[in-house]
């Protein structure tokens, strides 16, 4: 069973440590103290906190899709040459990058401040953890 600490849960939440205490305090969250005398929580609770409490924004295109993974964002930046392009997106607290062909660019008028969103298809996620973590 993963333990995860007041201030890993906050930063995973998007929250305050204090918000996260309240939370222990008044039964939104439950914790544990760990070996030594921390304060804990769940992984499985607090993940399914996190899943919760989040609120993504309507995806603007309202296409049909098999992709399950969309994040939508605003376009941060557009570096783009004659033929290829790298657009950055904030979608949340999550950077997105993309490398694209300029025309592909231009077609969809992407520039800083456009509403985008990045459509990955899961074959080509991988999924990492903190070194020294068991999986």
């Amino acid at each position: 069973m993963a333990l995860i600490r007041v201030s890993e849960a906050a930063r995973f939440l998007g929250v305050s440590d204090d918000t996260v205490r309240r939370w222990l305090d008044n039964g939104t969250l439950h914790g544990q103290k760990d070996k030594q005398g921390r304060m804990v929580i769940d992984g499985v609770e607090l993940a399914a906190a996190a899943k919760s409490a989040s609120q993504l924004p309507e995806d603007p295109t309202g296409v049909g899709s098999s992709a399950r993974n969309r994040f939508v964002g605003l376009v941060t930046n557009v570096t783009m040459d004659k033929v290829m392009a790298q657009v950055e997106l904030q979608c949340g607290p999550f950077r997105v990058v993309s490398l694209m062909s300029s025309e592909a660019v231009r077609d969809l008028g992407l520039e800083p401040g456009s509403v985008a969103t990045a459509v990955v298809k899961s074959t080509n996620v991988i999924i990492e953890i903190p070194q020294g973590a068991k999986a």
